[in-house]
């Protein structure tokens, strides 16, 4: 039983507190109502992780707003897609407050420290183009209590790149593919690798990519088995994905 839900009901026992106090005491624990956002506060206990801020479509104020009430009631924050802007404000707030500009994620605290951080995920990049995705994947991850592992500029133009890599590659438990324009990379190491491939397209490439479509359809329809694909840039859920896998 969760200690402050416990502590209510005794309270509630001894007669220190009313019946809508201890009411009101349990359901806070739960959710925390600001008006614009309901935030469920209690996602780590029932996921292991807690809620994430997705800051595009707020404005600063309301995300500051959340992720400073998360933080406020003791749970580590991460935010993603947050802009320079929002981050020097919440870094005045919290100085202690970390920011991965290309990435655009923000976090305060982490569920697991850095020494404590278990298994390999390789983030592997086909060109320096698709980094911003690759870091959203990287820290969401290492947020999560993955170790993590980062090479970059390994597409199929210039295969020979791939193949000098491949030993770290293999060490790895679950790999995150991220490539624009075709989307090859995912397929290619798929067929070189025994861990399972999170296939992650970005948003690169020419008029004829369609903003990153031609990539996810590319990796959807690979003929190589292992593979998993995640939404057009979604860095956070390749992340999160990744670290179930390897911290099973």
């Amino acid at each position: 039983m969760n200690k402050e839900i416990y502590n209510a009901l005794l309270s509630l026992r001894n007669n220190s507190i009313s019946v809508d106090e201890a009411y009101n005491s349990i359901v806070s624990l739960y959710n925390s109502d600001l008006g614009f956002a309901n935030i469920d506060m209690m996602r780590t206990e029932r996921t292991g992780c807690p809620e994430v801020v997705f800051c595009a479509g707020k404005t600063v104020e309301q995300a500051e707003t959340v992720i400073a009430d998360i933080h406020e009631r003791g749970k580590p924050v991460l935010a993603t897609k947050a802009g320079r802007v929002l981050a020097k404000r919440v870094q005045v707030r919290f100085p202690e407050a970390g920011y991965d500009e290309l990435g655009q994620i923000l976090s305060l605290g982490t569920l697991c420290n850095e020494e404590k951080r278990q298994g390999l995920i390789v983030v592997a990049t086909a060109g320096t183009s698709d980094l911003p995705a690759a870091h959203e994947a990287v820290r969401t991850a290492e947020f999560l209590g993955s170790r993590v592992k980062l090479i970059c500029d390994i597409g199929v133009a210039g295969i020979h790149r791939l193949f000098s890599r491949l030993d770290e590659i293999r060490e790895a438990r679950v790999i995150i593919a991220c490539a624009g324009m075709e989307g090859a990379l995912a397929g290619v190491l798929a067929g070189l690798v025994s861990s399972p491939v999170i296939a992650l397209p970005t948003s690169v490439g020419y008029g004829a990519s369609f903003g990153g479509l031609s990539a996810l359809l590319g990796m959807l329809t690979s003929c190589a088995p292992g593979v998993s694909v995640v939404n057009i840039d979604n860095g956070f859920g390749a992340g999160y994905q990744a670290n179930l896998i390897n911290r099973s």
